[in-house]
């Protein structure tokens, strides 16, 4: 039972990183239409922009703070901007194709600049071990636990209880009623954009210490967080932290019960057993379209 206990907790922790990078896949897709396949390489990117300015002397929680707005201009308003603004107007297709194109030249370029090797990449917890009722638990799992859990729930108190949140709601509900009403859409919308990147940011400074700094950590991390988008729904913000949960738990589960090999499968096999019988996702709702 302790073991049990000790993997879910285990489990509830990393899932929780999961639902911050699919959090960054549900708000983009609500507010402008916009699936980013490169959500991966925006975590991974950030990673490797903390150690540069680690490099230079800096300490991890200024690297960090500078991290986060050097990624809000570039994943945010550069991506708005270079990619998703010009692409838009043609059909979600070209923004697929763009940022599928982006992640592959986002891990070229690191694997270039940086060497194939992994880089390792220091704790913002420490290495504090508790034992607590026969079950161990690390001041890290407690750190990442309750970091991406306040994240995920403030980003959701500000969208629901702040007049930008709702304004930013809004857009994602109606464009054209949100012009009418004088919101200015696309300031709404760079908004998203920005958290999005603080986001990632965020998620590269919990999950780095462990994937490490490496060219390809966002590949398999950007799979699990888009899974997870699915899971919960993808028109739901809070899907994503379900979402994020239950990938993340089951993959622990899998990996202690059945076996290390079919971890990386969890997500996949969830996947499809909600697609198959609940499309919209675990939170999701219908959404009517006309054709």
């Amino acid at each position: 039972m302790t073991d049990f206990l000790q993997l879910l907790f285990s489990g509830v922790a990393t899932g929780s990183i999961y639902a911050l990078a699919a959090l960054g896949f549900t708000l983009l897709w609500q507010a402008s239409g916009t699936i980013n396949f490169a959500q991966g390489e925006f975590v991974m990117l950030p990673a490797f922009v903390m150690i540069a300015f680690g490099a230079f002397g800096a300490p991890l929680w200024m690297a960090f703070l500078l991290t986060c707005i050097v990624a809000v201009g570039v994943l945010g308003w550069g991506f708005k901007r270079g990619i998703a603004d010009p692409l838009l107007k043609h059909g979600l297709m070209p923004i697929v194709v763009a940022t599928i194109g982006l992640a592959i030249a986002a891990r070229n370029g690191i694997r270039a600049g940086f060497s194939a090797e992994a880089h390792p990449f220091p704790s913002p917890f420490g290495d504090q071990i508790f034992n607590i009722a026969g079950v161990t638990i690390t001041l890290a799992d407690i750190g990442t636990l309750v970091f991406a859990l306040a994240l995920v729930l403030g980003t959701q108190a500000f969208l629901a209880r702040t007049v930008t949140g709702r304004a930013m709601q809004a857009v994602a509900q109606n464009t054209e009623s949100a012009t009418v009403l004088g919101i200015n859409v696309p300031r709404m919308v760079f908004y998203t954009f920005a958290i999005n990147a603080v986001l990632a940011c965020a998620a590269a400074l919990l999950v780095t210490p462990t994937y490490l700094a490496k060219f390809d950590m966002g590949e398999g991390l950007g799979n699990k967080a888009f899974f997870a988008a699915i899971i919960g729904g993808f028109n739901n913000s809070r899907g994503a932290l379900l979402g994020g949960v239950i990938v993340g738990v089951c993959e622990n589960l899998a990996a202690a019960y059945i076996s290390p090999a079919y971890k990386d499968a969890v997500a996949l096999v969830i996947f499809m057993a909600v697609i198959l019988f609940k499309p919209q996702g675990l939170l999701g709702t219908k959404v009517e379209r006309k054709v």
